[in-house]
């Protein structure tokens, strides 16, 4: 398992540091794609990341462009979303039903009126124009973000990003690549 994960990493087209975390006092290893999230812990570099955006499977830049100019959304942060949701791969499912390349669930790909989530531009528009209606109600981008990933009833039940690893590191995930798309 943790071979096939290795070899998973090296040679797909998602790229990020990944840090091997290791807690002195218990040995427990933790690998994150963010080395100062686990205080107390002992991160090395464990895989590089390559400087480099990756576009596969006929995905085209133009439509991040188009799409972001059309519903006034930074076409970088509609990148930065592909690349940390499915690294650009339209035909991804997570082990949690969330399909295609802006991993939309089958209640939001309705909701938005997406028909066929695993056609790339369809769903790029889908997540954007979700997007854009989270961005409407929260009037902040990591809010937004976070109801993107954890949905928008956890973020009004908060009253703020959740208290979840999982979504307080995909929000500085989307983000970072913000930054290095704009």
């Amino acid at each position: 398992m943790f071979l096939s994960l290795i070899f998973i990493l090296i040679l797909s087209d998602a790229y990020a540091d990944i840090y091997k975390c290791e807690d002195p006092e218990t040995g427990e290893v933790i690998f994150t794609n963010f080395k100062g999230v686990f205080q107390g812990k002992n991160c090395q570099i464990f895989v590089k990341e390559q400087k480099k955006i990756s576009y596969n499977n006929n995905i085209n830049k133009k439509w991040f462009e188009e799409i972001g100019r059309s519903l006034s959304i930074d076409p970088a942060l509609l990148m930065a979303i592909a690349k940390v949701e499915s690294s650009f791969n339209p035909k991804v499912v997570s082990p949690k039903g969330a399909l295609g390349l802006m991993q939309l669930l089958p209640a939001t790909a309705e909701l938005v009126g997406v028909r066929d989530p695993f056609n790339p531009l369809e769903n790029l528009k889908g997540g954007a124009l979700y997007l854009k209606k989270l961005l409407e109600e929260f009037k902040d981008l990591s809010l937004a973000l976070a109801a993107y990933n954890a949905g928008p009833e956890k973020v009004r039940a908060y009253g703020g990003i959740p208290p979840y690893p999982e979504t307080q590191q995909y929000v500085k995930t989307v983000l970072y690549y913000y930054s290095l798309y704009k």
